[in-house]
């Protein structure tokens, strides 16, 4: 499995402590490291492996993400500790082109449990790194740069309302970079809680516009503006090779844990902005699966799922073709088929190269080894579950599913509403015309129910 991180990481519970002095341990590991990665010794990495951690991310997958590592960003300079928390120990490290955190962690045999970049921080007035307490390592975490390469520009009233100040957000990553929007509540007064808005499938823009579906009803940019007149602020954005969004990576490379990998970054970087109080992670559609990944022992407060699948992406993709021809059917049954066994086919009919090309078969095959069912279970923070009675794509029951596996969770049934959050008939033409209207409101019931739920978060 593809990570733009320098390593994936198994996960392991890191307790709170006191910091301490550089264990020598973790001198030795950090000197062999440093020496193995200048001279392109990435087997001898490698063998400073734990058990665990090879089988989590063996020698040909962890290659060459560190050989991409090292074209970008050049030799690790310098490295200076920076403190150690129970089994981590962090280093700020200097590369030649950038400077991030290395963070290491060594199980009882001082071989590598854990390691993986994150930003470095530097405080304005002490010219010190800050360093945000962890919980616990993720095994999806993302790389992201330090705050010299995030830019923030002043807001304007872009959206058009008044109550609302709107911003560009950039955010750059190891393989190009993720743009939005940001949007404030124009009188806000102290911090205000944050909603990072993850798209549905598809390529997604910031609005929640695919020209390829079809779909132009500025969905995301409509809940943006409810949210800000609310005392709510949000970050939606265009997703990785859409819009302004640009990436090295080819559609072929691309995997859903690159998703979750760009949410969390943006977490990672607005967890320290202090206008905001809280975050809230907000999926729609295929982005409510992508957020479960991205919540995992991240800062968050809130997970808010809208129109979620309760099923794994196989089945939704198998019942979505039952209203083909039947030989379009069995061929993308076929594809299906292999997909699971580990193995892509090349030779696809061209009438279900819509869905299943090439070079989408291994995103389908990330996409669908992970289980809603339990990824709402390890949800640790209060979760909304919004389902629309009226969605063609993900039937009410979803919505059922969800809040039977997380029994506390909090599930909103909206009788008129769609897949894209609009009041619509049952109808389908009628239902899929309101698709193609971006000036239709959004469900009445929508942002009320998610202020609510926000406003009830400690």
């Amino acid at each position: 499995m593809k990570r733009i991180a320098l390593l994936l990481f198994i996960a392991l519970l890191i307790h709170k402590t006191y910091a301490q002095a550089e264990p020598a341990n973790y001198n030795v590991a950090v000197t062999k490291f440093k020496q193995f990665y200048n001279g392109g010794q990435i087997d001898s990495i490698f063998n400073m492996f734990s058990p665990d951690l090879r089988s989590t991310l063996p020698l040909e997958k962890f290659e060459p993400t560190t050989a991409q590592l090292r074209s970008q960003f050049g030799d690790l300079q310098k490295t200076e500790f920076v403190k150690f928390d129970g089994s981590l120990a962090v280093y700020k490290a200097i590369f030649k082109s950038n400077t991030f955190l290395l963070n290491l962690s060594l199980s009882p045999q001082n071989k590598l449990n854990g390691v993986f970049l994150s930003p470095y921080i530097e405080s304005s007035t002490t010219n010190s790194p800050v360093v945000k307490e962890s919980t616990a390592v993720k095994e999806s975490a993302a790389v992201s740069p330090s705050p010299a390469t995030v830019k923030l520009n002043p807001p304007v009233n872009a959206s058009g309302d008044p109550d609302v100040l709107e911003s560009p957000i950039l955010l750059k990553t190891l393989s190009g970079q993720i743009a939005g929007t940001l949007a404030m509540p124009a009188k806000a007064e102290g911090k205000v809680p944050l909603v990072i808005i993850v798209g549905d499938a598809g390529p997604t823009d910031r609005n929640g516009n695919n020209e390829k579906a079809g779909i132009n009803g500025n969905t995301y940019k409509l809940l943006a503006v409810g949210l800000a007149k609310n005392g709510i602020a949000s970050v939606r954005y265009d997703k990785r090779l859409v819009g302004e969004s640009v990436s090295q990576e080819k559609e072929k490379e691309l995997r859903i844990d690159d998703y979750s990998d760009d949410a969390v970054s943006l977490i990672i970087m607005l967890n320290d902005d202090q206008r905001f109080s809280k975050i809230i992670l907000f999926g729609h559609g295929e982005g409510a699966l992508v957020c479960m990944m991205a919540s995992q022992d991240q800062p968050i407060k809130g997970y808010i799922s809208a129109e979620g699948s309760g099923e794994q992406a196989d089945k939704v993709l198998l019942d979505g073709m039952k209203n083909k021809p039947q030989y379009q059917q069995d061929e993308f049954k076929a594809v299906m088929d292999s997909l699971r066994k580990g193995k892509t086919i090349d030779n696809v009919d061209p009438a279900i190269y819509y869905i299943a090309r090439p070079s989408i078969q291994p995103f389908l095959m990330s996409w669908c080894r992970i289980s809603p069912l339990r990824g709402i279970k390890s949800i640790k923070v209060p979760v909304l579950l919004i389902q629309g009675a009226t969605d063609l794509s993900v039937p009410e029951s979803n919505g059922e599913k969800l809040k039977k596996a997380k029994s506390d969770a909090n599930l909103l049934i909206i009788k008129r509403m769609n897949h894209i959050l609009k009041d619509a008939p049952a109808d389908e033409d009628q239902n899929l015309a309101t698709y193609d209207k971006p000036d239709l409101p959004l469900s009445p019931t929508l942002v009320p129910g998610i202020v609510e739920f926000i406003n009830k978060l400690k």
